[in-house]
């Protein structure tokens, strides 16, 4: 008689307490920090350094283009090395090139600087999404990504008011120090309390012909890719916004840079919500289900916004209600998209991670001075937000099963067939 095997031992399930979820959300929230407490001060620096209102604005679109390069080379180096040293080094470049952009002498200079800042603090972007694959699967990962939002959120909300009280007080320069002020606190958090969450048994060689033959692994998958420029567009509308709500709000409507401050926080706000709205959901009705229908709402939404630019309906009012819109369906956008796309990578977490990072940085480098070339009114602001949008539906619809009947259904993939264990 066979005797049936022992009952193996279950990995314990981990249970990410509140510091931690502040921790990993403090390093994701980096990027968005660096641009958004630097956002009210675009007008002083094109006076500052007479610098146009387009160089002006590449200081932002620079540092995401230079962030999606960086997230290509530092996802790989975070599976071969582990997450804590790529994490510390890149934070740690992030404050130096900091204290150097606060004695910038020149726009080229800062748009090079800029460009730096976005690479190596790329770093905080790409370990903390590999971190949570390294943990959590399906629902259970889309919905710490949308505490996480929670976090993030924080930036619209306070960064833009702590930049500009900063800048009051002292001038642009002065937001640079705060961002290295930032960065080293960081680096002292993660050195402290971050455990590192990839087994040296786990870590793959970063030979460059394997990490070529990873990224083509990745790249020739359709539904992957598919899944993995979502975040992208959906950083690109956010950006949109960004590049092109100081001029909108200040130039075009007149708003005081505190009302402009206000405004920006309201939209945070909505981002906010909806992400905490996604984390409730996502567990009863599922990532795809609800990246189907919050794609296609805000794409009503959009359509809503251009014409309320076009024809100024309601005036600051009604742009105002309507961008609280289009932006409150995006946080429950990304973070299912990003689930979806890294399920079945778990043994190459950060290489995954590192493409949706670069996908999401570039598309919304690419997308984002779109605002100020066609011509940086509210108009201009809010097609190109429209055809982001739009593009995403498309791209969703062709390359992935979630708008056809029981679609969803496609990526119910057993956890016991997902890759990496789901503690550490």
């Amino acid at each position: 008689m066979t005797e049936s095997p022992a009952p193996q031992a279950q990995t314990p399930r981990y249970v990410p307490g509140i510091k931690y979820i502040l921790m990993l959300g403090a390093l994701a929230a980096l990027p968005a920090v660096t641009t958004d407490m630097y956002l009210p001060s675009l007008p002083a620096v094109a006076e500052d350094l007479q610098a146009s209102q387009a160089a002006v604005q590449f200081t932002l679109s620079g540092m995401l283009l230079g962030g999606g390069v960086g997230q290509l080379v530092i996802g790989p180096l975070s599976d071969r090395f582990g997450r804590r040293l790529p994490l510390l080094v890149g934070i740690t470049l992030h404050v130096i090139i900091s204290l150097l952009c606060s004695i910038a002498p020149d726009i080229g200079t800062l748009i090079v600087l800029r460009v730096l800042q976005g690479f190596f603090n790329a770093a905080a972007a790409v370990v903390a999404i590999a971190v949570i694959r390294d943990r959590f699967v399906g629902s259970d990962a889309a919905r710490l990504l949308s505490r996480l939002m929670l976090v993030i959120g924080v930036a619209p909300l306070f960064a833009p008011t702590i930049g500009q009280g900063i800048a009051g007080i002292w001038e642009w320069r002065a937001v640079f120090y705060a961002l290295a002020l930032i960065g080293a606190a960081l680096v002292v958090i993660v050195w402290r309390f971050m455990p590192e969450t990839l087994p040296v048994e786990r870590r793959r060689p970063a030979r460059p012909s394997r990490v070529a033959g990873g990224y083509w692994q990745l790249l020739r998958n359709v539904r992957f890719m598919s899944l993995a420029v979502i975040p992208g567009l959906g950083l690109g509308v956010i950006m949109s916004y960004v590049v092109g709500s100081p001029f909108v709000f200040q130039d075009q409507y007149g708003l005081s840079q505190g009302q402009f401050a206000l405004v920006f926080a309201l939209n945070g706000v909505a981002l906010v919500l909806s992400a905490q709205l996604n984390a409730s959901l996502v567990r009863k009705v599922g990532p795809a289900k609800l990246l189907r229908t919050a794609s296609v709402a805000q794409l009503v939404f959009a359509l809503i916004l251009v014409a309320v630019a076009a024809t100024g309906f309601g005036g600051v009012i009604g742009l105002c209600a309507a961008l609280w819109l289009v932006l409150g369906t995006q946080g429950m956008i990304p973070a299912n998209a990003s689930v979806l796309a890294l399920n079945s990578y778990g043994h190459m977490a950060g290489t995954a991670a590192a493409v949706i990072g670069a996908l999401q940085s570039g598309v919304a480098g690419i997308v984002s001075p779109l605002v100020g070339i066609l011509g940086g009114d509210a108009r201009s602001m809010a097609i190109v937000m429209l055809g982001t949008v739009a593009l995403t539906v498309v791209v969703l619809a062709l390359g992935t099963p979630v708008f056809r009947k029981g679609g969803w259904r496609a990526f119910d993939v057993p956890e016991d067939q997902i890759s990496g264990p789901r503690g550490v």
